[in-house]
């Protein structure tokens, strides 16, 4: 008992630190004020969006202002690294939500392009703030926020007295041609227009060839779209010149100087949103086009403090799911799923057992990465309408896939297994009590519900979240609690089943050290779709094509979280387990845990 209170004052520790820390990064020491914004759009939705107003910004006082959008799948939260460090240099940044994702609402998809799927109902916004210069307004998102930028100059278009004149597009194509026509045009004007098209783009900046194949996006910087570009839209038949990249170029356009720019990153589509070398380009970008308010070095950033701090959040959310359960299970409405003693680990006595425990990890391996790629050829990221999200119905349907395998695989093994080598269903733990049953899903209810208290306290008092990356824990909307309902019953299979395998199947000595069949049971929990995730980028970086040619790249994409939420899995089932014998709780918690994260952090669609 004494042990889990340390660990779980530990746990609070970090998870306020992570808090405090994040926000006070976030606000520039106090420097920048950050507001949370919900409002009905003209497009009749609710949006919503974080708004950065740096001190001594006021209607005497007005500053540039920047709406950035994240990429498809994500949140505002992904723009830290651009909202950080712009409104640090004085500019008013709305980081939003685009309609379905976050906490704006779902719109059906034909919605998507009209008014850039939200962005543009932002810039209105934004041009109605008091302090913001509304002859100096950008635009700017990663991937489809990109798309969503492009989209909203075409509602700028339509405009007596456009708003935006600096857009800078991250991840995605710039519009070249008329689609009727086929020739060349200038869509954006006398704006300022940059783009950010990194060398080993998964998804954008290939030119088709005669042959049917596709240029490859190193290759981006010399192909007629990107020279038209670059030229302000000449065709490539009335220019002379080949232009490249990281330099500024200018041309009188309608009486206004414009400026046309592409940076080429040695990066992949997804590490654009996690690069210190795109926040310079993006600052230097603005800082040529708009004027940053405060003088500061592009290169001086302060943005990855933040992730350090929402990183120890996330570090303390994760021991609180462990020690909270133990100190939970001393307590006498759950003591009686406290293990009365220290589970050992079963010894593999003989070669054959060895081959089972060696056998059986590498199979599930294989087929957990097999699968993925299968499930991706039979279509399953076309989801039914019953499931309004295609990520998390295609991830669970996969989790739902390997949870049964998992099954079969274990009662195939008992059944192999002679029957004086069998432990009791009772001993391995796998056999409860009606009555611990229930007591094990109260328990866990408890426990995802007090760590979510966190989550919520953290968005509510620090308006920050716990995450890394692509992998985040926040606050979310009472909506997403009925999606998640339709989604857990997928992810309660696999790790339900997983934590079974691992804990009850599994838990043998490999070598001197307890720990070294944890980590085992971790790195293969992960392994097949790490060899995946690997084949796919060590080639894509190698040859500028991805190794798995017949699935779409968003496959290598969504495995980024995957590959840590895996092993993850296990060893907070397995410290769990080792506290009850109960290999069902852990199974649960995580299940509830990581369901959240996947309905909360991505598209949902009508």
């Amino acid at each position: 008992m004494k042990k889990a209170k340390v660990w779980l004052f530990v746990a609070l520790a970090f998870c306020f630190i992570g808090m405090i820390g994040a926000a006070f990064v976030q606000s520039s020491g106090g420097n920048v004020e950050v507001k949370y914004l919900r409002w009905e759009t003209p497009s009749g939705h609710m949006m919503s969006a974080l708004l950065f107003v740096p001190d001594g910004v006021s209607q005497d006082n007005p500053a540039p202002g920047i709406v950035t959008s994240h990429g498809w799948f994500n949140n505002r939260e992904m723009q830290d690294l651009n909202f950080v460090e712009l409104s640090r240099r004085g500019y008013v940044v709305m980081s939003i939500d685009m309609y379905g994702h976050g906490n704006s609402d779902a719109v059906k998809p034909e919605e998507w392009p009209n008014r850039g799927t939200g962005m543009y109902d932002a810039v209105e916004l934004m041009a109605d703030l008091p302090y913001v210069d509304t002859s100096k307004i950008g635009v700017t998102g990663h991937s489809y926020g990109a798309r969503a930028a492009d989209w909203s100059v075409d509602a700028d278009n339509e405009k007596d007295n456009p708003l935006i004149s600096s857009v800078l597009l991250i991840g995605n194509d710039a519009t070249y041609m008329n689609l009727d026509t086929g020739e060349y045009i200038n869509k954006y004007g006398n704006r300022d227009v940059g783009i950010v098209a990194a060398k080993y783009d998964e998804f954008f900046f290939r030119t088709p060839k005669e042959d049917g194949t596709f240029t490859q996006p190193k290759e981006y910087i010399n192909s007629d779209n990107a020279q038209s570009f670059l030229h302000f839209g000449a065709s490539p038949e009335d220019f002379d010149d080949t232009r490249s990249s990281y330099e500024l170029y200018t041309e009188n356009v309608d009486g206004d100087e414009a400026t046309r720019v592409i940076y080429n990153p040695d990066q992949t589509h997804p590490w654009n949103h996690f690069s210190q070398h795109v926040v310079k380009q993006t600052l230097e970008f603005f800082d040529a086009t708009l004027g940053s308010p405060e003088s500061i070095a592009p290169t001086n950033q302060i943005w990855p403090f933040k992730v350090l701090f929402n990183f120890l959040g996330l570090i303390g959310f994760g021991i609180f799911l462990v020690s909270f359960t133990k100190v939970l299970i001393q307590t006498k409405p759950f003591a009686m799923l406290r293990a009365t003693e220290t589970p050992a680990a079963g010894v593999l006595s003989s070669g054959k057992q060895k081959a089972w425990f060696w056998g059986g990890l590498v199979v599930s391996a294989i087929f957990s990465g097999l699968s993925y790629l299968w499930l991706f050829g039979f279509g399953m990221t076309q989801r039914p309408d019953f499931f309004p999200q295609g990520y998390t119905f295609y991830i669970g349907v996969w989790a739902a896939v390997n949870g049964i395998f998992a099954i079969v695989l274990m009662v195939v093994l008992r059944k192999l297994t002679p029957k004086e080598n069998r432990p009791s269903l009772e001993a391995l733990g796998v056999k409860l009590s009606f009555k611990a049953l229930m007591k094990t899903i109260v328990l866990a209810l408890t426990v995802c519900a007090s760590a979510y208290a966190l989550v919520f306290l953290s968005d509510y008092l620090f308006k920050t979240d716990f995450r890394l990356w692509v992998l985040g824990v926040k606050a979310f909307t009472p909506d997403k609690l009925i999606i998640a309902l339709k989604y857990l019953p997928f992810f309660l299979l696999f790790f339900v089943a997983n934590s079974v395998a691992i804990n009850s199947f599994n838990y043998v000595r490999n070598g001197k050290s307890e720990w070294i069949n944890t980590a085992l049971v971790a790195l293969f929990n992960g392994l097949g779709v790490m060899v995946v995730f690997a084949l796919q980028y060590v080639t894509f970086f190698a040859t500028g094509e991805v190794f798995f040619k017949n699935v779409s790249p968003i496959a290598g994409i969504w495995l980024t979280s995957i590959i840590f939420i895996l092993p993850i899995g296990a060893i907070i089932s397995r410290k769990i387990f080792k506290a009850t014998l109960n290999p069902y709780l852990g199974g649960i918690i995580f299940a509830i845990i990581v369901t959240l994260i996947s309905v909360t952090n991505t598209l949902t669609q009508l």
